[in-house]
């Protein structure tokens, strides 16, 4: 079993990607492992650009993912993938939800959203890269809310990784402790229609 990984979350304020981070340093200490998240955000309560590094392994000296380092790369979204997929290696997997967030200056009509983002991350596959894309965020409607797309995603990943599902669901119940069951209950079927969808695939 690998023991470290490197994972970028990467989406926009409001997404859920700090929560995210939080969910894999849990598990990484439920499994006995050093784990650093770093987290890096504009304006993240406006829709702005938020990134959160993790970084799981026996020991871990430095929070920071350098480019083409990364294991996988988990987007909330789709500008977003294309800005950060520069930090995966040769032959790792990014997941994106195929929708889309405007920022502010295309709100403003300042600027305008690039076309064929979607398009220009498959061609990634060409390169050795894994590129999954899913709407997480129909899923996470599915579950129960559309704020538990990091939980779609987070589900998402777990294909790929040899970590018991019973950990995130753990995970997933101590990040809610406190708070009505039926929360946690809501973002552990997130996380098993992620799961569920890239089985499928």
């Amino acid at each position: 079993m690998t023991k470290s990984f490197n994972i970028v979350l990467a989406g926009v304020g409001g997404q859920g990607t700090l929560l995210a981070g939080k969910l894999f340093g849990l598990i990484a200490a439920k499994m006995g492992l050093d784990v650093k998240v770093s987290e890096v955000h504009g304006m993240a309560q406006r829709g702005g650009s938020v990134i959160t590094y993790v970084r799981i392994g026996e020991r871990v000296y430095s929070p920071v993912i350098e480019p083409g380092a990364a294991d996988f790369i988990l987007a909330f979204e789709e500008l977003e993938g294309m800005r950060w997929a520069h930090l995966l290696r040769r032959g790792g997997t990014l997941l994106i939800n195929m929708r889309r967030t405007m920022p502010m200056p295309v709100a403003m009509g300042q600027a305008e959203y690039p076309d064929n983002i979607i398009e220009s991350i498959l061609a990634l596959s060409e390169g050795g890269t894994s590129v999954y894309a899913l709407d997480a965020q129909k899923l996470a409607e599915e579950a129960g809310s559309v704020k538990a797309v990091n939980f779609v995603m987070t589900g998402a990943m777990s294909h790929f990784i040899d970590i018991d599902k019973a950990l995130f669901y753990e995970a997933i119940n101590d990040l809610f402790s406190g708070k009505k069951a039926a929360l946690a209950e809501m973002n552990q079927r997130a996380f098993d229609l992620g799961s569920a969808i890239i089985e499928a695939k």
